[in-house]
């Protein structure tokens, strides 16, 4: 892997760190929970606590099977009538039949809406001014917050970011056909179109895992940063047991203590080292960083005979880190 980003790539990134730009995810899935036990029906299967939830609000969550493997990693926007659940790309039917799966009696109805909004999202210090400017108005501070203004004359929801990129983020989801009058408006406004590149350097930077690289069906969910998607209070769901173990353990360490050195430039993904001298552990994702133009890679644990089940989903800064 090539330890130094193009230019390309290096401008994108600091747009991002120095004024703002935007990514265009609307290849995320949209999963409408409709019906008057949503919250309810929701709360009982999903990691985080969703009784508690207003209109207005969100958060991260999961959906664990009953031996706290990670199935899917959920964002959750709460409306005046409905839920919204934000999906990894290409799990918005998928979601619906696993949630389907525990349906019994309840008033609840579940639908893959993926394609009928547009997500675009403003990443920088700039990001609520730039809202602001497009859609008259700024979300909240607390992640996953939204307002409703008028964008354009489409309704749009402006949504507080959940921090993936370790900085302000403002999302804009709003009718698929308003997606190209807004995209044109933000960039005659003076910001950047990101990149995959860039944008993955941004989460990798921030340590953030993502689903189908980082965390998958096989990764118990204490083996990742794990205390934005969990309640510890809101009582039973599949594999609490084990999160709440984990938890009352100290959950695993996430720091990377020692290592085999490393040449970053031919680092590669599934790549396995030693950590602790006596943990193995597995590059995940792989990214080249502006600050320290080095390797910054994730790692998942491994479970070999010498593991201790240390997880490392954090980003690494010198290749003498690894």
């Amino acid at each position: 892997m090539d330890a130094v980003p193009d230019q390309e790539t290096l401008a994108e990134y600091r747009a991002a760190r120095d004024a703002v730009g935007i990514v265009d995810r609307s290849d995320l899935g949209v999963v409408e929970v409709s019906g008057r036990d949503r919250a309810k029906f929701l709360h009982a299967l999903l990691s985080n606590d969703i009784a508690a939830l207003a209109p207005g609000q969100g958060c991260d969550a999961t959906l664990l099977d009953i031996h706290g493997k990670v199935q899917v990693t959920l964002v959750v926007l709460a409306l005046d009538d409905r839920l919204l659940l934000l999906t990894p790309p290409g799990l918005g039917e998928s979601t619906v039949a696993a949630l389907d799966h525990y349906l019994f009696a309840e008033k609840v109805a579940l639908e893959d809406v993926t394609g009928r909004r547009a997500l675009l999202m403003l990443v920088g210090p700039a990001a609520d001014d730039t809202a602001k400017r497009l859609a008259g108005a700024a979300p909240p501070d607390a992640p996953w917050s939204h307002v409703v203004p008028s964008l354009d004359g489409a309704e749009a929801r402006v949504v507080r970011g959940g921090g993936e990129t370790g900085g302000p983020e403002v999302w804009l989801a709003l009718p698929a056909d308003a997606r190209e009058r807004a995209w044109k408006a933000a960039i005659a406004a003076g910001v950047r179109p990101l990149g995959a590149a860039a944008l993955e350097s941004l989460r990798i930077e921030a340590g953030t895992p993502r689903f189908g690289a980082d965390v998958d069906a096989t990764v118990l969910l204490p083996e990742i940063p794990f205390e934005r998607l969990v309640s510890h209070t809101k009582g039973c769901y599949p594999g609490q047991e084990v999160v709440a173990r984990h938890a009352g353990q100290g959950g695993h360490s996430d720091r990377v203590d020692e290592g085999a050195a490393r040449d970053p430039s031919v680092a590669r993904s599934d790549d396995e080292v030693l950590l602790f001298r006596t943990t193995t552990a597995y590059l995940r994702s792989l990214t080249s960083g502006k600050r320290v133009r080095q390797l910054l890679p994730l790692m998942r644990p491994g479970y070999g005979p010498h593991s201790r089940g240390a997880s490392s989903c954090r980003p690494i800064t010198s290749s003498h880190d690894l």
